[in-house]
């Protein structure tokens, strides 16, 4: 019967729960929107990809903040120091220092004034000093090389992301966007049915009133055309549902309405392009390569720790201050130094182990994504032809239900049949209609997710046009839906 048809208000409640709406009734205002117009308005406007570019563009900065590393660092420091009390040297603590000046140190010892007179001040409690100072590393052991490996691999894992959420996008948009058509044309269908009913109660009305049947037949037509009533008002608000979703995804400010319909092939596409082209560029994939380049950078990152580093240094005073330790001081001083790490206490062996393990782990992780990517695509493809081939079974039937209709409706009049044997011809018809609408539903989305894994969403438009070219030739006309 009708009220049992596969397509349901569990299809667009699970729309709504994926995209939280407010309800906009559509008028005759709403703007007419195509898929691939609908898609660019996604692909423009939408968080979740915008995030992701947000994320790539962070990914190019963190890949440029890498290559910096090959740079000097450059700095300019000042400082004041308070000392306990002045630095002052006397002639006898030089003579001290000096050799065989133990007797001239004793000899200005015992002249105590002289000796004071003599003292010199060589720096004041108040030390201010102001430096700029230059490091620059030539050889890290790899280190600033594995880095920048590390950060470009990330960038790469950003861009491939960023593909990924473009392809659930598509996806989402579909769903959307073709149960929107779906909703439509169940409308219609519903439609047609609350007119069929209402011209076979008119019909009941007119042969009680002339004694042809009993009160219970027309009772029995009214019912049924009131219950076609109230599904098609449900089947109405079912599609206000998927038009403020299709409005939510592409973020409209205006009601939208869908201009292309849903669509079937004569053959569903060969299944092995899909597979090796999703093999070859599936992002998912990609990402995990760009993990393994992560994973082998992080690899030479800690191998490098091993390796002495070896940089050039200057140092140049801007400022000293006016004592004789400042006059004595160089102004400027460059060299070069080597750091050899003998004993660390990081863990650096285990951390290069991890390193390799998660190398190993990226590798299996990947055969397994390999794996249930064929699975996927085999899956999908098997679907699209089951929907397909129960598309094109049903057309017979269709053909068979119109019959049948036409029939009981004609016996109804010359009382060979009751209302009730009408209005199940009615329905009938009717679920027949919507259940090679879903068919036609459930190929577009297998197909739509054939395209988005395999990375060829461009070419959804091209098999929109070829199953549109083909629902226009008589002898092939059955096996396609309505074009918008």
């Amino acid at each position: 019967m009708f009220a049992r048809i596969p397509f349901s208000l569990r299809a667009l409640a699970l729309v709504t729960l994926l995209f939280p709406v407010t309800l906009v009734s559509q008028n005759a205002h709403a703007e007419s929107l195509s898929f691939a117009e609908a898609w660019h308005a996604v692909l423009t406007r939408n968080d979740a990809i915008a995030a992701e570019r947000a994320n790539v563009q962070r990914a190019e900065h963190m890949e440029n903040a890498a290559s910096a590393h090959h740079l000097p660092s450059i700095s300019v420091s000042g400082n004041y120091t308070r000392l306990d009390q002045n630095v002052e040297v006397s002639p006898s603590q030089l003579a001290h220092h000096m050799n065989g000046g133990e007797a001239i140190g004793n000899l200005m010892g015992s002249l105590g004034n002289l000796d004071n007179m003599l003292t010199t001040t060589l720096a004041d409690r108040d030390v201010y000093t102001s430096s700029i100072r230059a490091i620059w590393p030539i050889f890290t052991g790899g280190r600033i090389l594995a880095a920048e490996d590390i950060a470009s691999a990330q960038k790469e894992e950003a861009t491939y992301l960023m593909q990924m959420a473009q392809q659930a996008k598509f996806e989402d948009l579909a769903k959307v966007y073709f149960s929107t058509v779906l909703a439509e044309q169940v409308v219609q269908t519903r439609l047609e049915v609350e007119q069929g009913l209402a011209k076979h109660l008119d019909h009941a009305k007119k042969m009680e009133a002339q004694g042809q049947i009993a009160r219970v037949e027309r009772l029995q037509a009214e019912v049924s055309y009131d219950k076609a009533k109230t599904e098609r008002k449900k089947a109405q608000r079912d599609l206000d549902i998927a038009h403020a979703a299709l409005q939510t995804l592409v973020k409209s400010n205006a009601p939208v309405t869908p201009s292309n319909g849903l669509f079937t092939q004569e053959t569903v596409p060969a299944m092995s392009a899909f597979l090796a082209k999703t093999l070859a560029t599936y992002p998912g994939l990609k990402v995990l390569d760009a993990k393994r380049q992560q994973a082998d950078g992080l690899v030479d990152l800690e191998k490098g720790k091993y390796y002495p580093q070896v940089f050039l240094y200057g140092n140049y005073n801007l400022y000293e201050g006016d004592s004789l330790t400042a006059e004595l001081t160089p102004d400027w001083a460059v060299g070069v130094g080597v750091s050899i790490p003998l004993v660390d206490n990081g863990g650096r062996s285990d951390k290069l182990k991890a390193a390799h393990s998660t190398a190993v782990q990226v590798n299996h992780l990947r055969a397994q994504a390999e794996q249930d990517l064929s699975l996927l695509v085999e899956k999908t493809w098997r679907e699209a032809g089951q929907a397909l081939e129960e598309y094109q079974g049903l057309a017979s039937s269709i053909s068979l239900a119109d019959e049948n209709l036409r029939l009981r409706e004609k016996a109804f009049v010359q009382g060979l049949s009751t209302s009730l044997d009408v209005v199940d011809a009615e329905l009938y018809l009717a679920s027949i209609k919507t259940q090679q609408l879903v068919a036609a539903y459930q190929y577009v989305l297998s197909l739509s997710r054939l395209l988005a894994i395999s990375g060829d969403m461009n070419d959804f438009a091209n098999y929109q046009a070829a199953a549109l070219q083909l629902s226009t030739s008589p002898t092939l006309s059955l096996h396609t839906s309505q074009q918008g």
